[in-house]
Parts: C-alpha cells; structure tokens; sequence
C-alpha cells in the first residue's frame, strides 16, 4: 500500500466524527420512523377509509417512493457538488412537515400527496450521508460505521411499531402522525449547523473517476445493484405487510405487533447490523458479497416455513431469525458501492443504488402483493413473493462475485487471490473489471 494510502487507512477519527455519526444516525431513526410509521396504521386506516389492499400499498409504498426513486440519482449528483449537511436538512424539515400533516388529510389523495412529499425530503438523506461518513471515517472502518448509521433502519422501524401501535390504539391514527412527525423541524437545526468535512479527505481508492457513464458500465455494480434489489424487496416488504399478514392471518391486536415488532426491530435489528458491519470488514471486500447472498438463501426457506406455520411459538422463533437475516446486507452493500465508485461520483452511485432498490420494493413490490391479496385473499400466497426474490437475489449477487473475479483474470493474467476477486481498477480504465463485487 502507498504511503499516503497507508496514513489514510489509519488516520485518527476525531470526537467530532463520532458526533457526526450520532447526529446523522438520528436523522436516519427520523427517516425510517416517518416512513414506516404508516404500515403499522394500515388498519385503522382501512377502517376509517374503506381502502382496498392496493390503495394501502399506493399510500404506503406507491406514493412515497415516486420522488424518492427519481430525485435520489439527481440528489446524488448535488452531494456530489454541494453542501451535504445543508441537503439534509433541508430535506429532514421538508419530510418532517409533512408527515405531521398527513394526519389532517381526509381521503385518498389528501394523504397521497403528504406522502409523495415525504419522499421528496426523504431522498435528500442517502447520497449525502453515506458520502459524509466516508469523509468522517477511514475505509478500514466503512462497513462498521455504515452499519451503526444504517442500524437507524431497525431503531426507527422499531419505534414506528412502538410509537404507531401504543398512539394508534390509544388516541387514533391521526395523532400518531402529528407527534411523531413534527419534531423532526428541530434535529434539522442541528443538522444545518454542522461541519462539513472535506470532500475525499480519508480516500484510499485509486478510482477518480467523475464521469458516470463509466461508472453505469460496472458489470459487478450492475448485478450489485440488481441482487440487492431483489433482496431489499423482500426484506422492505416484511415491514409493509408482515404486521397486516399477523392480524389478518393469526388474529393479534394491533398493540401487540406493535409491541413485539418494535422489540424485534431494537432488540435484534440493531446488533445484526452492527454485527453485520463489523464482521464484513473483517472479511474483507472479498466476501462481503458471499456474506450477504448467504444471508438471502438463508432466508428463502425462513420465509416459506414464516407464512404456513400456525403455531405462535414456532413463529416467533422463526420471524426473529429471518428478520436478522433479511436486514444484515445494508452497510456491507453501501461499503462495495462506495469501493466500486471512489470519491468523486459516490453520491451519484448510492443514488442510483437506493433508487434501483426502492423501485423494486415499493413501486413494483408492495402493489404486487396488494394487488395478488385482493385478488387471492390470502396473504399466505400472496407473500410467496418474498421467497423468490430472495432466490433470485441471491444468484444475482453470486453472479457478479464471480463476474469480478473472472475479470481479475483476465487484467493480471493470474488467477485471483482466495475470497479477494475484485481488482483495485477504475471503471472507466476497466468497465468489465470493477473493484467490488
């Protein structure tokens, strides 16, 4: 390693890093808690409404995700080229506002717009935090730090579950919103007032390259892309419609999945992450792919004996495990799309990256089985989706492991040290030959 990648790898991370990891970790518990926090509603919702299962996904998932998806690559490109910090909070005051105030809609598209705008704001966060931690932190520490910021998915899942379940139940559907979503407005001060690093500073990759064509013709970032597509559709949609599939199949209060979703989601969500993180560094970038796609076959047969198991226990048991599963491949994915990409166009490749995800999840997933409800009337079949996205996930995600290490043979000549089959190249200087898989 050259000296000056040497001292980068090692630099010292300051206390003001640590802060900033604090700080934008409760940005994205924000994030995650106004963006769930609609599922656990679902019911009263229905109630009050006379919604169908396919209007429900349409709010929750539809309607969210159209600016989310399409704003993030744009949103990327200006982390890229502007002040994150000021991105994000913007944003973080934008979703915060309107989250509150899906509380006063009244019908259909009342609540289809706050949404759309929550996604809006919401799209603002990725590319700009992601980008911010890799200038706090070294790469030595990437896949941990990325999965401490992303353990906010379990934390503001969890209390979506927690706070939606006890609030819902308790004072309404309507009065969950208001008090969860406008506190938002005061952690976007906070987020505006913070530093901003360097752009670059902790970088050890050799890959400058700034043109996002070369980085579109990756071979290993698309297949990246598309395995954690398929995966992130399965374990997005255990959020949307695992708590609905309890109360329809198995007859359990809304209190109760609340209570027991949100402990799951804390309990284990956040140490599996963290877990994740850490052991994936210690793999090394090698096998940070082979990790997760053992992840995603691991859950296949989780899910099926999940949706046909009538016993509580069993259930219980089964649930734990496969929600370990299903949300360990957040920070080791971001980490390899960051490798792929280098310093000058990452905000760009995580754009592209959680936009690819959350169109399969929420704009093609969640309708999908919504629709395939209406239609069976059964969530048990309906949500055999999710098995075979696992499936499928998992072969796309060995597919490019192999991709790699086939085009690192080919550039040296040698066959590819064990579990290390990415070449450190650049994808303009070697499309086929990315860096990580």
């Amino acid at each position: 390693m050259p000296s000056n990648e040497l001292v980068a790898d090692r630099a010292v991370v300051s206390r003001y890093s640590w802060y900033a990891l604090a700080v934008l970790t409760a940005v994205y518990v924000l994030n995650f808690l106004d963006r769930t926090l609609i599922y656990i509603l679902f019911t009263p919702i229905k109630k009050e409404m006379a919604f169908s299962d396919l209007q429900l996904a349409l709010l929750g998932t539809t309607s969210f995700v159209i600016f989310y998806t399409s704003l993030g690559i744009p949103f990327g490109r200006v982390a890229d080229r502007s002040s994150r910090t000021k991105l994000i909070a913007i944003g973080l005051a934008l979703w915060s506002l309107f989250s509150g105030l899906t509380g006063l809609a009244h019908g259909f598209w009342s609540i289809f717009l706050c949404r759309v705008m929550v996604g809006v704001g919401e799209a603002t966060l990725g590319p700009a935090a992601f980008s911010l931690l890799s200038d706090f932190f070294p790469p030595r520490m990437r896949a941990t730090v990325t999965s401490v910021y992303a353990s906010g998915i379990a934390l503001g899942g969890g209390l979506a579950f927690f706070l939606g379940g006890w609030i819902g139940q308790s004072y309404g559907w309507r009065s969950a919103f208001y008090i969860v979503g406008f506190p938002g407005l005061v952690l976007a001060v906070v987020v505006f007032l913070m530093r901003e690093p360097a752009r670059g500073r902790m970088e050890i990759a050799t890959n400058s390259a700034s043109d996002w064509r070369a980085l579109l013709r990756s071979v290993p970032l698309r297949y990246l892309i598309l395995g954690y597509s398929f995966i992130g559709l399965a374990s997005n949609n255990i959020t949307v419609w695992v708590g609905t599939f309890f109360v329809r199949v198995h007859g359990l209060s809304l209190s109760t999945i609340g209570n027991a979703a949100g402990i799951m989601s804390i309990a284990i969500g956040v140490p599996v992450m963290i877990f994740a993180g850490w052991f994936s560094d210690r793999l090394g970038r090698g096998r940070r792919t082979l990790f997760t796609a053992s992840a995603a076959a691991l859950s296949v047969p989780l899910w099926i004996a999940l949706l046909f198991t009538n016993d509580f226990r069993a259930l219980l048991a089964i649930n734990v495990v496969l929600y370990a599963a299903a949300i360990l491949w957040v920070g080791p994915s971001v980490a390899d799309v960051h490798d792929i990409a280098g310093p000058n166009v990452r905000g760009l490749a995580i754009g592209i990256f959680f936009s690819a995800v959350n169109i399969f999840a929420f704009a093609i997933g969640s309708p999908l089985i919504g629709k395939l409800t209406d239609r069976l009337g059964d969530m048990r079949y309906s949500l055999l989706v999710c098995p075979l996205s696992c499936a499928i996930g998992a072969a796309l995600l060995w597919m490019g492991r192999r991709r790699a290490a086939i085009g690192v043979v080919r550039a040296s000549g040698a066959p590819p040290p064990e579990g290390a089959p990415e070449a450190r190249t650049t994808p303009a200087a070697a499309p086929s030959t990315a860096t990580s898989a």
